[in-house]
């Protein structure tokens, strides 16, 4: 069977509950993040393969781990909950990653008499490529515009926001956002070598907007 993004969320559920129950050696006593998310990003995709589904995997092309779908898998800690992604373009900023999002937010706990870790995923969410602009920038455009903003208006708006120094950008773009307006996005968005992606506004909103909802949700703290 095809995977489709909505056999995914499902099985995403699944597997959050699952994995929150879980208790693994080779995870006790690591605290790097990078190493956390290659584990879980792995065995979710083991997951589906030992289902039977049919999927293309992730390729440095594409950077995404579900090109077909057009999506990328993200995993966090509740601690700091983001991540890095590619820089494409500062039109990511105003109208998005360009991409879907499945992103797991855990709580990790090791259990020294076991030698064991557990990922206790306290929410799975699931965000559609429109809503993966950022926040702030999308909110303050879209007054601006309700507000009879001209051009000018836009590109002193997109300097405030430091989004570029370039005045052949900002017109572009400025241009664009005329024409174009952008819909609200609800990451924040931070440039770095890469973007940085933060993800506390999706975990507080999931469910309750259009485009972010919520696969799965833990309901109680973990017990060891």
């Amino acid at each position: 069977m095809y995977l489709t993004d909505k056999i995914l969320c499902k099985e995403a559920e699944v597997f959050s509950a699952a994995e929150s129950r879980h208790q693994e050696h080779t995870l006790f006593g690591v605290t790097d993040g990078k190493a956390v998310g290659t584990y879980l990003e792995l065995k979710f995709r083991t997951y589906l393969l030992d289902k039977g589904y049919i999927f293309e995997s992730g390729n440095s092309a594409s950077g995404l781990d579900f090109p077909n779908l057009n999506l990328d898998m993200k995993v966090t800690s509740t601690r700091q909950p983001q991540s890095s992604c590619p820089f494409r373009s500062l039109r990511q900023k105003i109208y998005g990653l360009g991409y879907s999002l499945i992103v797991f937010v855990y709580e990790k706990f090791d259990d020294p008499g076991m030698r064991t870790a557990t990922l206790r995923i306290t929410d799975t969410i699931y965000v559609e490529k429109e809503q993966t602009a950022d926040f702030q920038m999308t909110k303050g455009l879209i007054e601006l515009l309700a507000n009879q903003g001209n051009e000018d208006d836009v590109m002193d708006f997109m300097v405030s926001r430091h989004l570029t120094s370039d005045e052949i950008e900002l017109r572009r773009l400025a241009e664009s956002v005329m024409t174009n307006p952008p819909e609200q996005g609800y990451l924040t968005i931070s440039p770095a070598l890469q973007w940085r992606l933060q993800y506390r506004r999706i975990i507080d909103k999931a469910g309750t907007v259009d485009g972010i909802y919520s696969v799965y949700k833990s309901t109680s703290p973990l017990v060891l």
